[in-house]
């Protein structure tokens, strides 16, 4: 069905699943060791993949925020900890968009660092999707036949197939015994303190900040641009998008949420192509914190691991190949040295590196009396 420039179908619908992989890993960590209410996580990024589905006509997605995900996980926040931070990336990112601060940062980003954000990020994933399949290697085996066979399909689907394939698992295995039935939750009001929101910037806020610049603001408007030339979106508008959302998601029981340049090749890759993905996603996500709330948590971590492992695998090896339209060695290199430096450390440093090799690649050429190109627009 087509309602204006919004598709709802099943190929839609498989689409929205793309980024599944990233979700559900850091929403259980966030449930479990948290102790966050799943009906307010749910909710609010429900209600965030609505609002930005129907802003942007597009299928762009809502992620955990990782950095901050990952420390707030590991170190077990309290959920007012977790608010907290949400809700200073919100400040974050209003300021960075009413400041202009991404316009000088996108000027001086070539394409080749762009690139190779991208390809890391396809790396990152892929080892992260091997790690998942390799204790059922079998299924997960099975399971990238299943993405290569029915992928186009548009009445079977690979990612809808891959979710009533696990589904089916759980239910043999008799894993679906002890889920409670259905109930009903409303997102509790949410509270934290000045103090918590300044302690969650210096534990992980400030470094979380040059990942989103790298991977939910330069890589995602790229890749919106790739997949999308009609469409493009400015960078400022995806900060602005984030701020808003970060300021009022904790205040109801929401988690630090962001854009993403893996969540939309997923996306993509399984078949979204309208803001109609976002809907549905949202739709579904509201109605699991509405009346899936107390069951959750069990049904994600029952999941089959290697299912969405062969998701985030297939969605790696697409994100390598943008690096496909990068000739001589003057983008050839940055890309390398960028993608070198960010998977042995981190996005950021492969970012800051990726630039420094660009500049050095440009006055060389320039000292030797050769013409530059420009840089990513």
């Amino acid at each position: 069905m087509r309602l204006g420039d919004f598709e709802f179908n099943l190929r839609e619908l498989a689409g929205s699943m793309g980024d599944f992989g990233t979700l559900f890993p850091l929403a259980i960590g966030y449930i479990a060791v948290c102790g966050m209410e799943p009906a307010g996580l749910l909710i609010m990024m429900g209600l965030a993949n609505i609002v930005t589905g129907v802003a942007y006509h597009l299928p762009i997605p809502i992620e955990p925020m990782k950095v901050l995900a990952v420390m707030a996980i590991a170190q077990a926040w309290s959920p007012s900890m977790v608010f907290a931070s949400a809700f200073a990336m919100g400040i974050v990112w209003v300021s960075i968009s009413l400041t202009g601060a991404m316009d000088p940062i996108t000027r001086i980003t070539p394409r080749s660092v762009v690139r190779g954000i991208q390809v890391s990020l396809g790396i990152l994933l892929g080892i992260q999707a091997l790690s998942m399949i390799e204790p059922d290697w079998i299924l997960g085996a099975v399971c990238v036949g299943v993405v290569l066979v029915f992928r186009d399909s548009r009445y079977f689907p690979a990612a809808i197939v891959l979710m009533v394939m696990g589904m089916g698992i759980m239910l043999v295995k008799g894993d679906l015994a002890g889920v409670s039935g259905l109930g009903f939750n409303l997102p509790e009001i949410s509270g934290f303190t000045p103090g918590q929101v300044w302690e969650s910037l210096v534990l992980a806020g400030f470094a979380q900040i040059p990942l989103t610049v790298t991977n939910a603001v330069i890589a995602t408007t790229a890749l919106i641009s790739q997949y999308w030339p009609e469409r493009p979106v400015p960078e400022k508008r995806l900060a602005w998008n984030m701020g808003i959302m970060n300021l009022i998601a904790p205040f109801f029981g929401g988690m630090p949420m962001c854009h993403g340049a893996g969540g939309l090749a997923g996306q993509y890759y399984f078949g979204a192509r309208t803001g109609g993905a976002n809907i549905m996603e949202g739709t579904l996500e509201i109605f699991m914190g509405l009346f899936l709330a107390g069951s959750i948590a069990t049904l994600l971590a029952l999941f089959p691991e290697a299912i969405i492992g062969a998701m985030m695998l297939m969605v790696g090896i697409e994100m390598a190949k943008f690096a496909r339209d990068l000739s001589g060695y003057r983008q050839i290199f940055p890309a390398v040295v960028t993608v070198g430096v960010a998977v042995t450390t981190n996005m950021a440093l492969g970012y800051l590196a990726g630039v420094l090799a660009h500049r050095i690649v440009e006055k060389l050429k320039k000292n030797t009396g050769g013409s530059g190109k420009g840089c990513f627009p």
